[in-house]
């Protein structure tokens, strides 16, 4: 699939495995947090392993604590990239990235989402393949104020790290069946995401519409 990144390839979602194993929610950190910054580790395997290993027998953290360390990892690690693109050290990425799976027209699908959609976009894209690894670096470009740049992330990474998680639980013992179809959770996860959107809007638009207008009689 064109929007699957580099990363990936199962040697990297062996390695996340591995580094949540050894190192259990600070690996979930780690792994989150250089996700975020512009090194494409898959989230995806990422929190579906830390689902998953939380409802192994006798488990080294709980729902909640990788829910809160992927989210945090996430939040640190855009840091990282916003500082870059305030710096203007873009340069960097574009010089280097190709060795760690970084692709020149990755960087512009974020630009051209973040020119087109203005602030929000780091909101939404914390919930899309691709932009959502690399969104950090326009809105640092732009400079974007920092602390609605870091509200914005985290309100946008909380649905996508918790419905991951979530599946991981329920995938539970089937992990390794999930494990190999990792370019297939983005379509997933986002359209769940999606409908439930749209369910909120048209929930609240039914609720406007049940009010009686400023000029109604009263009973």
């Amino acid at each position: 699939m064109t929007f699957v990144l580099a990363s990936l390839t199962q040697p990297l979602v062996d390695f996340a495995i591995s580094v949540i194993n050894d190192l259990g929610a600070a690996g979930i950190f780690l792994l989150m947090l250089l996700e975020s910054a512009c090194i494409p580790i898959p989230s995806e395997a990422t929190m579906l392993f830390a689902g998953a290993a939380t409802v192994k027998p006798d488990p080294s953290f709980t729902f909640v604590a990788a829910v809160t360390a992927g989210v945090a990892g996430n939040v640190v690690g855009s840091w990282l990239g916003y500082g870059l693109g305030y710096l203007g050290r873009i340069d960097l990425i574009e010089k280097h990235g190709k060795k760690i799976g970084i692709r020149t027209h990755h960087l512009e699908i974020a630009d051209r989402w973040f020119d087109q959609h203005g602030e929000a976009t780091v909101f939404f894209s914390r919930m899309l393949p691709i932009v959502r690894t690399f969104i950090s670096l326009p809105a640092g470009v732009a400079k974007m104020p920092f602390w609605r740049f870091t509200i914005y992330t985290a309100l946008g990474c909380i649905p996508w790290v918790l419905l991951l998680t979530y599946a991981g639980v329920k995938a539970g013992e089937n992990w390794d069946h999930w494990k190999h179809s990792l370019e297939y959770v983005d379509y997933v996860v986002a359209a769940g995401l999606v409908a439930g959107v749209v369910w909120l809007v048209i929930r609240a638009r039914r609720g406007r519409g049940d009010q009686p207008g400023p000029n109604a009689p009263s009973a």
